[in-house]
């Protein structure tokens, strides 16, 4: 099981940066696995953290959000919008270009990202639809596609 740990801890640390695999699998955390035996859930308290996808990639669930906002400098895989988004984003809608204040220059279509407040309250988790330059230059188009809204605290 430690060894499946450090294998996907390896697995955040390409995806995410370095760091990222310790974060995410920090203390006690369960791996649900397929009929085959492949992870594909990894929850922490009952919550997914992270659900292992066939592609070699982890889609991050909103417990996994909160903890790569604590392990990873801004704005590393942030994408930052302000009041006007705030309600919708954390009830589960998706984040449209017109609305993103910032983002991770870095930021490419298909990578997870963490949608905060410009005042750094972690809103949402989802996968960037655009880049970042389009996510800054765009005035319409789905920026973020949401997929867990992250409630108020």
């Amino acid at each position: 099981m430690a060894s499946d740990i450090d294998a996907l801890a390896t697995v955040a640390d390409y995806q995410f940066g370095a760091g990222a695999g310790s974060a995410l699998f920090d203390g006690e955390v369960v791996v649900q696995r397929t009929g085959s035996g492949r992870p594909q859930q990894i929850l922490a308290d009952g919550e997914r953290v992270v659900s292992y996808g066939t592609d070699g990639r982890f889609t991050i669930g909103a417990a996994g959000g909160r903890r790569l906002q604590r392990a990873l400098e801004p704005p590393a895989y942030r994408v930052v919008v302000g009041d006007d988004s705030e309600p919708f984003v954390r009830d589960g809608k998706n984040v449209f270009a017109k609305f993103v204040r910032e983002v991770d220059p870095a930021v490419r279509p298909g990578d997870e990202v963490l949608v905060e407040h410009e005042r750094g309250a972690l809103l949402a988790v989802g996968r960037a639809e655009l880049s970042a330059d389009a996510m800054i230059d765009f005035d319409t188009g789905m920026a973020v596609k949401v997929r867990d809204g992250i409630e108020t605290p």
